[in-house]
């Protein structure tokens, strides 16, 4: 006996707000933002680390939350803001945390960088920045192999201007 049942589309048609442009994917239902990023709209900034959530170095913003883009769903994404480090800035510009970054020397090999001012620029703007205690806190997703910490930790204090704040300030 033979069924010849069809079997829906394996792709779903998407539509997302990436950077502030509309853009339509036919992807897997299974699909993560981060291959869709990636993979389909040839955003590589977000790096593939872990693909497990565990070293933020696929770290997004989502209606200006951070996500780790490896553990959200593409479909969960349509009709929500998402911001990767491209739309950071304005183009041929950079974001204040950005400039800040390369101020402070705040990396080494550069890819943890994308998503630790991910995550960097979430913390000054939701008033976590308040001394280092408070910055270390908040980036202990975001692993860096080069350990440029003190660095980091620097470059947020100086565009939240907390410098020199509280315990461990700078460390």
């Amino acid at each position: 006996m033979s069924h010849s049942a069809t079997l829906p589309d394996p792709d779903l048609a998407l539509t997302l707000s990436v950077n502030g442009k509309q853009e339509e994917v036919h992807v897997p239902v299974q699909a993560t933002l981060l291959d869709v990023l990636r993979e389909r709209l040839h955003l590589t900034g977000t790096k593939k680390g872990c693909d497990h959530g565990q070293c933020g170095a696929c770290t997004v913003h989502v209606d200006g939350q951070t996500h780790l883009s490896c553990l959200t769903l593409a479909l969960s994404c349509e009709g929500r803001a998402v911001t990767t480090i491209e739309g950071l800035a304005p183009e041929g510009g950079l974001h204040p945390m950005q400039a800040a970054f390369i101020e402070h020397d705040a990396f080494q090999c550069g890819y943890c960088t994308p998503g630790q001012i991910m995550s960097a620029v979430a913390c000054v703007e939701q008033a976590q920045a308040g001394n280092a205690d408070a910055i270390r806190e908040f980036m202990s997703g975001n692993l860096c192999r080069c350990a440029a910490y003190p660095q980091i930790v620097a470059a947020i204090q100086d565009v939240a201007g907390t410098s020199g704040q509280g315990a461990g300030a700078g460390q």
